[in-house]
Parts: C-alpha cells; structure tokens; sequence
C-alpha cells in the first residue's frame, strides 16, 4: 500500500437517505439519552442498506449494529446501520493489518446514518458498534475499511456523490494505510458503479446473469438482442457509452487493531 496524505474536512458530515448522499454540519449535538447500538439480523441490515446507500448494495456480513433512535413523543427508528463483512479477497486483512490471518479480521462494509442524525452521532455509534462485533465475534482481531475520495458524477453531469477522506475513521483512531490498487470503474448513467462480480456473472452466463439485466434495463439499457450472448452484450452496453470507464486513483484504505 502507498502511503500518502489528503487534506482533512471537518465541516461537514455525511449521512444517506433513499440512496441520495446528504451532509451535516459539524458541530451539532447528538444526544445519546435517546439512541441505543443494537445487534441486528442480515435481513434488517441488508433492506436498510440497500434502501439508504448510494450503491444499494450489501456485503456478505457478519455482524450487522443498529442504530435506533427514539425522540419524545416519537416512535423508535433504525437511523443507521454498521456491517462487518468478509473483505473481497483474503489479501486485504493481511496486507492492512501486519500479517494477520484473513479469518481474524473483517471490513466495515458499510457504515449508514440516516440525515437525520446530528453530526457528532458518527463517532457515538461506530464505537458502540465495534463493541457490538467485539461480543458476537471475541475471536476477531482487526477491522479494516476503505472510503473513496473521488467525487462521482452522473452522465447529464449531476454530482451524486462527493469524495470523502475518512475523516470518521480517523476520529476512531483508525490507523491510515494508504491507497488501494488503482483500477478503471464502470459507471452506469446515474453515476453508480457497475460491480465487476455482477458482470462477470453476465458475461459468463452464471447463475444471477438474468438479475443482472434486469438491474441494468432498470438503469435505462436497452434489451439484449436475440440470440446475443451476455458477453457480448456487456461488450456493447460498453461501446455504445452506456457503461462509462472512469480512472480511480485508488480508494483510502484504514485498519484498527482489536485488543
């Protein structure tokens, strides 16, 4: 990993609802006589996370932490969410984490408040859910994550998504690791990347392949022509412009070691 150095921004926080980025301003005050952390089930994490997050996607998980809140006069809500994944590949825990074996770490697939929640709410809940990981899985020793500082744009040049450095992560006492591999990303329409996992299964004709279409016809693709094999189609979805290559830097990487 390369190390390296962005500037830090501490004036706004970032929060997600519907799949739509939002920001808070720092400074606000969250008051945790109403909130509690809360282990919760993959199927409540994986519908709050694809509803909120921008990619609408879930990692395979492990453990999953719920914010709830609960206003005067209000009925409790699930605010945010927290979800240990397995990382892609076995390499990442080792590499971040100085040698640790995969199976002794997780990543911090997804981390989701909802804008509603006061800035400071941030830091309160991601401690109390690396107790929630602590409990549910001793053995663990290590936590890794990722955040990309590249803004995203959708294709009518809409900004959907800002860069963001971590700025959470760093007030955990995560510890900087530098930048992932740079890679080339596809990006449909609305600025969403296409997952490479999901088109490889398109191009191969893997179980999942008719989902896929489905999902990229929802993003505004035309159909499949007859007889035209998911390869090639892929192929053509990415001639045509609908599929966008863009050039990624690499995203932020960030480790914390568990006693």
């Amino acid at each position: 990993m390369l190390q390296g150095t962005l500037p830090l921004d501490f004036s706004q926080c970032q929060r997600w609802r519907n799949g739509c980025e939002r920001w808070r301003p720092a400074g606000e005050l969250f008051n945790p006589r109403y909130a509690s952390v809360q282990r919760i089930d993959t199927a409540t994490a994986k519908a709050f996370v694809q509803d909120h997050h921008y990619s609408h996607s879930f990692p395979a998980s492990r453990v999953n932490a719920g914010l709830f809140v609960k206003k005067p006069f209000q009925k409790e809500i699930l605010a945010g969410c927290a979800t240990f994944s397995v990382p892609m590949t076995q390499a990442v825990v080792p590499a971040l984490l100085d040698g640790l074996q995969p199976s002794l770490g997780v990543e911090l697939g997804r981390f989701v408040l909802l804008d509603e929640v006061e800035a400071n709410g941030e830091t309160w809940t991601l401690a109390r859910a690396f107790k929630v990981l602590r409990e549910a899985l001793p053995a663990i020793r290590g936590v890794v994550s990722y955040c990309d500082p590249e803004p995203r744009y959708s294709k009518t040049g809409e900004l959907v998504k800002k860069g963001h450095v971590g700025t959470i992560y760093r007030a955990h006492n995560a510890t900087p690791r530098g930048r992932s591999k740079p890679r080339t990303l596809l990006l449909a329409p609305d600025g969403s990347v296409a997952n490479e996992r999901a088109l490889s299964k398109l191009r191969n004709g893997e179980s999942g392949a008719n989902y896929v279409e489905v999902m990229l016809r929802s993003m505004g693709a035309e159909a499949r022509r007859l007889s035209e094999s998911g390869a090639d189609y892929v192929r053509w979805l990415i001639d045509t412009g609908f599929l966008r290559r863009k050039k990624h830097p690499g995203n932020l990487a960030f480790s914390w070691n568990l006693k």
